[in-house]
């Protein structure tokens, strides 16, 4: 069972030394891809806005196979987490509605949104080779990653 407690402060302990923003999200991909078994790919993507003026994510730091460069909110399982901002746990992307298909290996994933200011900024993506990988305590400790994130972008922007 991964130790999600000890995985926060890890990503705590990163932040303190260095709170630069796109390398504490690698080194938490890193930590993430490490501690939790039944990986393939383990990353953020960010969000931006588009060039028609609606709102997309863009890969950012990962740790896997090939990603696709940008997803538009509301599709896909990433875009739909960042358009409604919660917490997706998917089983079987297969019988996910809409679901990209980056890589044919992905089987199970999960998409945690993090915001700043009422906005998500970012989703965590984490994906799995292995149906219905993820649990609710997979869920509860990914929550408390981001949920540190969050604080390190909060403490940054207004600090």
């Amino acid at each position: 069972m991964t130790d999600y407690a000890l995985l926060a402060e890890q990503v705590r302990s990163l932040a303190e030394e260095d709170a630069g923003w796109i390398a504490l999200l690698a080194n938490t991909t890193a930590l993430v891809m490490d501690a939790l078994p039944d990986l393939n790919w383990a990353g953020f993507y960010l969000a931006r806005d588009a060039t028609d003026g609606s709102s997309e994510l863009v890969v950012g730091p990962f740790q896997g196979r090939l990603a696709c460069a940008r997803i538009p909110f509301g599709r896909g399982v990433c875009g739909r987490a960042a358009a409604t901002g919660e917490t997706i746990v998917v089983p079987d992307v297969h019988a996910f509605p809409g679901h990209i298909a980056c890589d044919s290996m992905s089987v199970a994933e999960i998409v945690v949104p993090s915001h700043l200011d009422g906005h998500v900024v970012a989703v965590l993506d984490v994906d799995s080779p292995v149906l219905g990988r993820f649990s609710s305590a997979d869920r509860d400790g990914l929550e408390r990653l981001v949920s540190v994130l969050e604080d390190v972008a909060q403490r940054s922007v207004l600090g």
